[in-house]
């Protein structure tokens, strides 16, 4: 058996919880240490492009991601902010910076990410943001408990993407905006179907990285307008600005095999030179338009009469933990 064979199989299947992926990558150390506490992909200028993407700053990319997708949800300084798959707390850390009068409330499957979250908000003096183990698709937050609902990249691992939508407006107040970051595919259509090689291409994606299937930008769009309770919906194909981010994870690591090496772990060096190889998957896939990077963004609209949820909580001084018992 050759080693093209043995990277040609996938060897994670979704199993319906990707949170011991992320227990077990978290203990390791690895993304945060080359990928820093935004476990998501850049956002690089065209001048950064233009001139060479390896020259970039490749956590300042991350960041500059976190700020360009805030612009684009068109929030206006939310006080009720949900970050729907939190990881460690990159973007909710730095909501709760940007917003010190905000309460931030961050969600994930993974206990250890709620840790090291919990940890990195103490040493930053952060007290407007608190971590949680929740599972999206059935959140334990009243209806209308949060004015700014934030999903980076979380989308990708749920096996019901209509659920994790309506899920999301549920607890999303009305007047209140959601954003949505997503690796998405390509729009299937009679006259461009996916081919078996695409098929076969999307299927080692789903099963190297743990997740259960991806759907279209476009399809995005169709569920958000589907609730029946969201206006103004938007999106935007971000693949240029972010397409970088895969060759240059690889690259960080080439340059920095140390912290990986010395671990004396040939297991995790076989898990490890196997991302590899996947991420150079995904670059070919996003480059060749198999797969897009979508940001989709929608208002909810308001009640009839008004009142309820994160608006009532924030005008009575109640947190978003009291509003969601």
């Amino acid at each position: 058996m050759g080693l093209k064979h043995i990277y040609d199989t996938p060897s994670r299947s979704y199993d319906g919880n990707v949170g011991d992926e992320y227990d077990a990558w978290t203990d390791e150390g690895i993304l945060e240490h080359y990928w820093g506490e935004h476990i998501h992909l850049g956002w690089y200028t065209e001048e950064e492009r233009a001139a060479g993407w390896w020259k970039a700053d490749f956590k300042a990319a991350k960041l500059r991601f976190t700020e360009e997708m805030y612009r684009f949800s068109g929030a206006k300084a939310p006080r009720r902010i949900l970050d729907v798959g939190c990881g460690f707390g990159g973007s909710s850390r730095w909501l709760a910076a940007q917003f010190p009068d905000a309460e931030v409330v961050g969600i994930t499957l993974s206990k250890k990410q709620v840790e090291r979250g919990t940890q990195l908000a103490k040493e930053r003096g952060l007290n407007n943001v608190t971590f949680r183990v929740m599972d999206a698709l059935a959140m334990e937050f009243e209806d209308g408990a949060f004015d700014f609902v934030w999903a980076c990249e979380s989308g990708e691992h749920m096996p019901d993407k209509r659920k994790y939508v309506e899920e999301m407006t549920r607890v999303l107040a009305p007047g209140g905006h959601m954003v949505i970051a997503c690796w998405c595919q390509r729009e299937e259509t009679p006259e461009q179907p996916l081919t078996p090689e695409d098929l076969s291409r999307l299927r080692f994606l789903y099963e190297e990285w743990a997740h259960p299937f991806f759907i279209s930008i476009e399809e995005f769009v169709r569920i958000m307008e589907g609730t029946g309770k969201m206006e103004t919906v938007g999106a935007e194909d971000w693949t240029p600005q972010t397409l970088p981010s895969w060759r240059h994870s690889n690259l960080v690591g080439v340059l920095d095999p140390w912290f990986v090496m010395f671990k004396w772990n040939p297991a995790l060096w076989y898990k490890v030179t196997r991302e590899i190889v996947t991420l150079e998957r995904m670059h070919r896939a996003f480059d060749r338009g198999l797969m897009q990077y979508g940001l989709m963004r929608a208002v909810k609209a308001a009640a009839p009469g008004g009142g309820g949820g994160a608006a009532a909580a924030a005008d009575e001084g109640r947190p978003v933990a009291a509003a969601a018992q």
